[in-house]
């Protein structure tokens, strides 16, 4: 054997970028479908999976996919479809024309494309390695992790696996700040009254899960990123936070971290709602809101913060709320995302 010899390569690095889903067609069905598999989820709503498949099936797709549908509606574009699908799709094709040595693939971890056809069609080119970046910034079990499930169950099934690489968060990866920094350059921070940090929020029970022996509560997860709670998802979108408004010159006590579309009162506060509402009182009434869990314009920022949240706001005595938009496919979000997977 000569050991002399040159490492060979003999296939492409594969890229697999997952995001969350999307119904395929903006219906009661094809939304029941799509909330119904998202909420099945043990990592999404984990409790007892009998009560899970009652509260699912019977109470909550059937009456919150008509209201979803009217809401999906609005944003769908007949050409392009829902605006996460056409976003995702569009990164996808900007980082493959950058990375031809790649063979860069988009799934959906609910809907289409699965994550399992997308794996296949990968798998059936032999690469010599597979990258797995789901596209949301900070870790949580009911979005990285269960992505990482699903994909562990799908290569578990493989008889021949490629060396694989699983990303779990960048919410400081300094390229991923950077293109966020960008699209606040559109704005003039300093003459909003409040800047709002808006992250999508999850149950408490889901951060105290993170600590086999405390609670979130216990960790000062406002102050710090340690050891003992990077994994944790309130510790870390304040950490994403710390770093923007050092970077923007955002003084501390002109921004507030919140946390939006809760479905009971049990989970992460403060409620961007309760906070928008309440700001008017305080005679802030300019305020701006970035949402930089949502790598990509969704219902809950287009619709949630766009329309919703600026109603309510000005209902309250607001006069003004403007949004940062997401990165969607912006070109310093490619290079922050081939920045990631190296």
């Amino acid at each position: 054997m000569n050991r002399d010899h040159p490492k060979v390569n003999f296939g492409k690095t594969g890229v697999l970028l997952i995001n969350l889903g999307t119904p395929d067609k903006p219906t009661y069905f094809s939304v029941f479908k799509y909330l119904r598999q998202f909420l099945m989820d043990g990592r999404v709503i984990n409790i007892n999976p009998v009560l899970r498949y009652i509260l699912v099936n019977f109470i909550i797709c059937p009456t919150r996919s008509f209201s979803s549908t009217k809401i999906y509606k609005e944003v769908w574009d007949s050409k392009t479809g829902s605006p996460l699908l056409h976003n995702t799709k569009e990164l996808t094709k900007k980082i493959k024309s950058r990375l031809p040595e790649h063979d860069v693939h988009f799934a959906m971890r609910y809907q289409n494309p699965s994550i399992e056809k997308v794996i296949d069609d990968i798998l059936k080119k032999n690469p010599d390695e597979l990258i797995i970046l789901p596209l949301f910034p900070h870790y949580a079990a009911a979005t990285t992790g269960s992505v990482y499930e699903e994909v562990s169950r799908i290569l578990s099934k493989r008889w021949v696996v490629p060396k694989i690489k699983f990303i779990n968060q960048f919410y400081d990866n300094d390229k991923f700040i950077d293109a966020w920094i960008d699209k606040a350059s559109k704005f003039q921070i300093d003459t909003y009254d409040k800047i709002i940090f808006s992250y999508h929020g999850i149950p408490n029970s889901h951060v105290d899960n993170v600590y086999p022996d405390s609670m979130c509560a216990d960790h000062k997860c406002e102050m710090e990123v340690t050891q003992d709670n990077k994994f944790c998802y309130k510790a870390t979108t304040y950490e994403t936070t710390k770093i923007l408004a050092k970077k923007l010159n955002i003084p501390e006590d002109k921004y507030i971290v919140t946390y939006q579309s809760r479905l009971t009162n049990k989970w992460l506060s403060p409620f961007t709602d309760e906070v928008l509402e309440s700001l008017p009182k305080d005679d802030k009434k300019n305020v701006l809101v970035f949402s930089p869990a949502f790598t990509a314009d969704c219902l809950e920022t287009i619709i949630e913060i766009g329309d919703e949240y600026k109603e309510l706001f000005e209902e309250s005595g607001g006069e003004n709320l403007d949004y940062v938009e997401s990165l969607n496919y912006s070109d310093l979000w490619a290079d922050a995302i081939i920045d990631i997977i190296k």
